[in-house]
């Protein structure tokens, strides 16, 4: 239980980052944009998105990378990051003994 409620507040920390490295792009250049999930993970390590795209593809389902993770990759890093964050932050969290 312990462990799902870390990888949570992990990955809510990790959302807010992004959300932050957003709001500092727009304060520097006066326009808003987004950073998708892909932009930041090429950002942070190109080998392992290289790596993890021709994986999918030789290894597993070549049909799964195009359609599901690409458009995913796609998609704003904090809101990618956060829901899942939060899911677990919410399915692992401590719960209140009852007394009787």
């Amino acid at each position: 239980m312990i462990v799902g409620r870390i990888f949570g507040w992990l990955l809510i920390a990790a959302s807010l980052a992004a959300a932050g490295r957003e709001l500092v792009s727009w304060l520097e250049t006066g326009a808003y944009r987004t950073v998708a999930a892909g932009e930041l993970w090429y950002d942070l390590d190109p080998a392992s998105l290289n790596l993890v795209q021709a994986v999918v593809q030789r290894y597993l389902l070549p049909e799964l990378w195009d359609p599901v993770i690409a458009t995913a990759l796609l998609a704003p890093a904090w809101a990618l990051l956060s829901i899942p964050g939060l899911a677990l932050a919410v399915l692992f969290r401590r719960r209140r003994r009852r007394r009787w």
